[in-house]
């Protein structure tokens, strides 16, 4: 058998891996200021532009008329923006691990997210300045679980596949990174972590 290659790069999901988001807590902060339920809130906004959000063809304004238009609420941007990412907290117990990856693999986000939720969180984590490269679906034009956001992920890191190695909350998203040769992982906590990188001799 051919040995394992060894690990040159970490690609690192943002949403429940760096970052928390509680989408409950933010449909109830949504539902409060549109005066609806929180069940219908989440109901509404399920199809209202995320898809479009995150590939990029709504930009700050956009998602803004979008979700408020879907609760049938106008909110200034000012008041949208902060409410919008209200639901966000930083991963704390995560962070000093990544960070004691910097100059060790090449780190790379590789994020389904919108252009509001990138400005709210890029001040939070002042690490990502330390990795290697951002791929952003928003940025980019495609998302996860899209080949094309593995691949391109995989050419800013400079490595092969399987010479990576990728974490995601969503088994689906890891799924799909396996199937492009990656060596994928559910991120579940912090402990769980640590013994991922072990395994793969980190």
């Amino acid at each position: 058998m051919a040995p394992v290659p060894a690990v040159k790069a970490l690609l690192l999901d943002l949403g429940n891996v760096l970052v928390f988001h509680d989408n409950a807590l933010l449909f109830a902060r949504l539902a409060a200021r549109a005066g609806l339920a929180p069940r219908e809130a989440g109901r509404r906004l399920t199809g209202a532009g995320w898809t479009a959000a995150n590939r990029g063809l709504l930009d700050a304004e956009g998602i803004r008329r979008d979700v408020c238009g879907a609760l049938g609420v106008d909110l200034p941007m000012e008041q949208f923006a902060p409410l919008w990412s209200s639901h966000f907290t930083v991963h704390d117990a995560v962070l000093p691990r990544v960070e004691g990856l910097v100059g060790r693999v090449k780190l790379v986000l590789v994020s389904n997210t919108n252009a509001l939720h990138v400005a709210y969180v890029k001040p939070l984590l002042p690490l990502l300045q330390r990795f290697d490269a951002l791929v952003l679906s928003c940025e980019v034009g495609a998302v996860k679980p899209e080949p094309a956001l593995y691949r391109l992920a995989l050419e800013k890191a400079g490595c092969a596949p399987d010479e990576a190695a990728f974490f995601d909350d969503l088994p689906e998203f890891v799924d799909a990174a396996r199937a492009l040769g990656l060596r994928g992982f559910v991120f579940t906590d912090a402990p769980a972590f640590d013994a991922q990188l072990k395994s793969l001799g980190l």
